[in-house]
């Protein structure tokens, strides 16, 4: 009987309640072939025995685990937890839930954790903000449908939900420049999705503003070890710049925090500005002006597309780029002179 009760199987469910095996199979499988007072009698039951329906068989019988597998690239990151929200919102009334993982930003790892996913035979891939080669990203959408945020992709495959990076650092320096600023430099975010085009960006708009011979752009990182990195650089070599455009807002705490062991002041001496809008960027005490990604919408429509190739089998391929706003705060302020 212990042992019954530590592991209890389908077969003591139904000895417990009376009933044959396959009724309780048909009762874990959610069927309406079942009386209402047989139902209970078997929920009953298992319940009693602290039995828990296998997933993996119940997988395999339904053809379906009812499980998107959600790949993020940094768990500290906000941005990917407002993402994930919106995934979720969109998910969970259609009786699907998410499995998170993550590579750190590491394309073997992200791949790794891609294929374990897969094992475990989700219904669906999201992929945020992936390092990981888009090749792989491919290869998995062979196998179900897949879709990647945050990361523009020309796939005939996958489907891809981003935002105007390249808009976004734009209208970063057009701020800027009218606020009088020329010496706009530009700490990047390294090899993260989405660092390229804000790059591209911030280029074109100097460029188009008749400052390219201010152009200046550090390696960083979307971390606050890569923003306070690229800050360093920025105040120890060369002019001074006025004002920084920074990859994101997470890399934005660490360049503030080094402009203030600097002894500097946010935005007297120094003007800068994150990207993403994230709640950190929006707290009173941040009052970070940025770039506001519409993040739960990206989630939201990640995870809609994901249900739409699953119920209605979509063959089509759908590359969504949503508009970015410049959100203006404390943080940034003419130069001063």
């Amino acid at each position: 009987m212990a042992d019954r009760m530590k592991h209890p199987t389908i077969l003591d469910v139904a000895d417990e309640a009376g009933v044959s095996k396959s009724l309780v199979s048909l009762v874990m499988r959610g069927s309406d072939r079942v009386s209402p007072s047989s139902r209970e009698a078997v929920l009953d039951a298992a319940k009693r025995l602290g039995y828990r329906p296998n997933a993996a068989a119940r997988t395999m019988a339904r053809q379906r685990s009812s499980v998107i597998g959600v790949l993020i690239s940094n768990l500290r990151n906000p941005f990917f937890a407002d993402v994930v929200d919106g995934i979720d919102m969109a998910i969970t009334p259609a009786g699907y839930r998410a499995i998170l993982t993550t590579g750190n930003a590491v394309p073997e790892r992200e791949y790794r954790a891609m294929a374990t996913l897969l094992e475990m035979r989700v219904d669906g891939l999201i992929l945020v903000s992936p390092v990981v080669r888009n090749e792989r990203a491919i290869e998995a959408s062979q196998t179900v449908p897949t879709v990647v945020v945050g990361k523009a992709t020309r796939s005939s495959t996958l489907h891809s939900v981003t935002n105007d990076d390249r808009r976004g650092a734009e209208m970063v320096v057009d701020h800027l420049v009218d606020l009088g600023h020329r010496r706009i430099a530009h700490i990047d975010g390294g090899y993260g999705a989405g660092a390229r085009p804000r790059r591209t960006g911030y280029t074109r708009a100097m460029r188009g503003h008749g400052i390219e011979s201010e152009i200046r752009s550090v390696r960083g990182g979307f971390t606050e070890e890569g923003g306070g990195t690229g800050m360093r650089r920025l105040l120890v070599e060369g002019t001074r710049p006025t004002a920084v455009f920074v990859a994101n807002d997470l890399a934005a705490i660490g360049a503030l925090e080094v402009v203030d062991i600097a002894g500097l002041k946010v935005p007297g001496d120094i003007s800068v500005v994150g990207y993403d809008n994230t709640a950190l960027a929006a707290s009173s005490r941040m009052g970070l002006t940025t770039i506001d990604q519409p993040r739960h919408d990206m989630g939201r429509m990640a995870a809609g597309l994901i249900l739409e190739k699953i119920g209605q089998g979509r063959t089509s391929t759908h590359h969504a780029v949503l508009s970015p706003k410049l959100i203006a705060r404390e943080s940034t302020g003419p130069p001063s002179l």
